[in-house]
């Protein structure tokens, strides 16, 4: 087999790489494809390149290979794009210094069996953040850490649990009515929680771990997206500024999370600022970004960065947000179709549909 033989079988693989995730169905083997984008974006470039540069270009067959091979590329840049510091903010800088409208949230999962709680309170020292969500809290992580952090923290609403999606929530700014539910399984919780700023303004925050597509998790992406989706609409009904964080075991651009933002309404901090890929933190090569905060229109940012490391197989993620409502009209999200209005209702009616079955 020649050099040049290899380099198509290498760009057919990207050429199927880059078409799966585009693939309408919820098995784990094909949505596992929606992590990588970067990665085979470069892995297709370089193949694209190395091919231009050792063969010359004047067959046919060659011309046509390098035209799949260029609109391959094409499709994964424009994927890519929007999360580059070269693209136009989504969420933009703040306009303001109003201290009591700003506050700030750290998301991170800890890793259930991490033993090293002393690395997550010092990364809680330094960042001090108002509002923390930790996941995959158990009672021994709990524990822990609820010692230190309730000096500093006088609202809390959590539920550790041994399962990997036990979920602490403190903050220094009053929590309303918060809850704890179970939108999908009675195992993986979420939290609804009102908060009011040192301003007096009431914002929504919604704090999610769905399920990832994994064969030792669930066969199917359907609980993950149906439990984005109900999030979604949930904060398409709010009447307060919507937050929504968490780890949402998907990447900011997959099909699931752009149709979660399309019908949330909501904006990302990530667009126009870069990846700030947060897992995993245990490879320097395959990064993606799978804790998130999601914002209404209503706020811009001060600050956003992925975190230091603290022995999970996640980075933290943290941003420093403005309340700043004369300003919503700026940056309006863009509104959902009927068409993607009609596609999470349907991911919400199948998830109900796979539950009963089961029973």
């Amino acid at each position: 087999m020649t050099f040049k033989n290899v380099l198509q079988i290498l760009g057919g693989i990207a050429v199927v790489l880059t078409l799966v995730p585009f693939v309408a169905a919820d098995y784990w083997w094909i949505r596992v494809f929606d992590f990588p984008h970067m990665q085979l974006t470069i892995f297709t470039a370089i193949a694209t390149l190395a091919y231009f540069m050792k063969f010359d270009i004047k067959w046919a067959k060659d011309y046509a290979f390098m035209a799949i091979m260029a609109t391959c590329l094409t499709i994964q840049v424009l994927k890519i794009y929007p999360y580059t510091p070269v693209a136009p903010l989504e969420v933009l800088n703040a306009s303001k210094n109003d201290k009591q409208s700003q506050f700030s949230v750290l998301v991170s999962n800890v890793l259930q069996k991490n033993k090293n709680h002393k690395l997550l309170l010092e990364e809680v020292k330094q960042k001090e953040p108002d509002i923390l969500l930790l996941l995959e809290t158990d009672t021994v992580w709990y524990n822990a850490v609820n010692t230190k952090l309730k000096n500093n923290y006088s609202f809390y609403k959590g539920t550790p649990i041994s399962n990997t999606y036990g979920m602490l929530l403190y903050s220094k700014l009053p929590l309303i009515n918060p809850e704890v539910h179970y939108l999908i399984d009675d195992s993986i919780p979420s939290i609804d929680a009102q908060v009011q700023l040192k301003s007096g303004e009431k914002i929504q925050l919604y704090a999610i771990h769905p399920t990832p597509p994994m064969p030792q998790h669930n066969t199917r992406s359907t609980d993950r997206d149906a439990e984005m989706m109900k999030t979604a609409f949930k904060s398409r009904k709010s009447k307060l500024p919507v937050i929504v964080i968490g780890d949402f075991n998907d990447v900011a651009w997959s099909e699931s999370t752009e149709l979660f933002k399309e019908v949330s309404e909501l904006l990302d901090l990530r667009v126009g600022r870069g990846l700030f890929n947060t897992f995993s933190a245990d490879s320097k090569i395959m990064r993606w970004p799978l804790d998130h905060i999601f914002v209404s229109e209503h706020f811009r940012a001060l600050e956003v960065l992925r975190g230091n490391t603290i022995d999970s197989d996640h980075f933290p993620a943290y941003a420093k947000l403005s309340l700043e409502l004369e300003g919503k009209d700026k940056q309006i999200p863009k509104l959902p179709t009927e068409s993607q209005l009609k596609n999470a209702y349907e991911i919400i009616e199948k998830e109900a549909i796979q539950k009963n079955t089961k029973q």
